[in-house]
């Protein structure tokens, strides 16, 4: 598991050399990590963006094994501050199976984000079959106290080949 700072202007690469932002801080996303799919939406000021990349050098497609990265770039374009307080993820496989996860923070993280600020990571999902979804949210907290789900848009997770 990796993990990349919070950051709000200047140049970055997110994640890998085919996946990278353009001017962070006007929120301009471009180029999915190769083929991948992309994700977008925004709950009460907060966007969540989502790519994925297959991972075929942890993946053992004999052995029903498919690894896979999401990367997450998680923007305050709200003019209140927010802080991220736990997750949960539903995550299918094409045989149906879905599996519930919920846990505080993300990679051991609970980032505050002021109004203009973002905070950028990434993880990985295991599954049993070439194709799958993932969505979910991220419950905040404002300054007041008040809490509010902010969604994860639903994206897929697939073996390049395997959607030809």
């Amino acid at each position: 598991m990796s993990r990349r700072p919070s950051r709000s202007a200047g140049p970055s690469t997110f994640p890998a050399a085919r996946c990278r932002w353009v001017t962070p801080s006007a929120d301009i996303w471009i180029e999915a990590c190769d083929n991948q799919s992309v994700s977008d939406t925004t709950t009460n000021g907060i966007r969540v963006q989502v790519t994925t990349k297959f991972l075929p050098e942890r993946s053992s497609p004999k052995d029903n094994e498919y690894w896979f990265a999401y990367f997450i770039r998680i923007s305050n374009v709200g003019s209140e501050t927010a802080q991220l307080l736990s997750r949960h993820w539903v995550i299918t496989n094409t045989d149906g199976e879905e599996e519930e996860v919920r846990g505080e923070g993300v990679i051991g993280l609970k980032p505050v984000l002021a109004p203009g600020a973002t905070h950028d990571y990434n993880s990985f999902c295991h599954l049993k079959t070439s194709v799958g979804t993932m969505h979910g949210s991220y419950t905040m907290v404002t300054p007041t106290g008040d809490t509010f789900d902010a969604r994860i848009a639903p994206f897929t997770l697939a073996v390049p080949y395997a959607l030809n």
